[in-house]
């Protein structure tokens, strides 16, 4: 063969076009990698706000261009799921009870914690996939102190509360789940509840004096250590 025929048989077997590579699945190690925007599990979302979970601020939002209808919109944001959010703190606590008082104090401590949450209408607190925005930090703890107050509220003071209020003793409603959740509540109070909602009010009235004067939690771990140390 000459060396111009082989010129031309290189020419042509280079100018052939390579048969295409099969696309690689998504899933393939050597696939181009595919960005996903979607919320992380630890985006700080209302789901996090309900269930008291530590998060992170992921939302980047862009700034809005309408200062004053935008901090509007952030307030009538939270303000619409407080009904749900306090519904539910107070039901888990109870487990499935509800409260109509516990949960109206709720919501308005919760609205007017939301007042405070516009943001100066700078970027919307909650953006379009549903996280908080980070300079919703303040605001969003202050929401979450609100929701865990009544939670223990609800635990420590709902019952007595309840009774407190049947049996006629003073400072019921808003005042006593305060009161007694903070171990502030008053002298008078304290007697109606010591008479009249013992059973119910135990955990939150003031050990008796003198040699009984060990709580109920440090009598059943003497008789439970007394117990243990007989069955050795």
């Amino acid at each position: 063969m000459s060396m111009k025929a082989i010129l031309v048989s290189l020419f042509l077997l280079g100018s052939t076009p390579e048969a295409s590579t099969p696309a690689l699945p998504p899933e393939a190690l050597a696939a181009p990698p595919i960005s996903d925007d979607s919320p992380t599990a630890w985006a700080c979302t209302v789901d996090t706000l309900r269930e008291g979970k530590e998060c992170v601020f992921e939302s980047d939002a862009a700034a809005s261009a309408s200062g004053a209808e935008q901090a509007t919109a952030n307030r009538k944001l939270l303000k619409d799921i407080s009904r749900a959010l306090c519904t539910e703190a107070v039901g888990n606590a109870r487990e499935g009870r509800t409260d109509a008082t516990l949960i109206a104090l709720c919501e308005r401590r919760y609205v007017a914690a939301a007042d405070q949450c516009g943001l100066a209408g700078g970027t919307p607190i909650v953006d379009a996939k549903g996280r908080f925005a980070p300079g919703a930090r303040t605001c969003y703890r202050g929401l979450s102190s609100v929701l865990q107050e009544v939670q223990l509220m609800a635990t420590v003071a709902a019952p007595c509360c309840e009774c407190a209020a049947r049996r006629g003793c003073p400072g019921t409603g808003d005042r006593c789940y305060a009161d007694v959740s903070q171990q502030q509540t008053s002298p008078a109070t304290l007697a109606c509840l010591s008479e009249r909602c013992e059973d119910v009010c135990s955990v939150v009235l003031p050990a008796p004096t003198g040699a009984s004067s060990a709580s109920p939690t440090a009598r059943e771990q003497q008789r439970s250590s007394r117990s243990g140390s007989a069955s050795l």
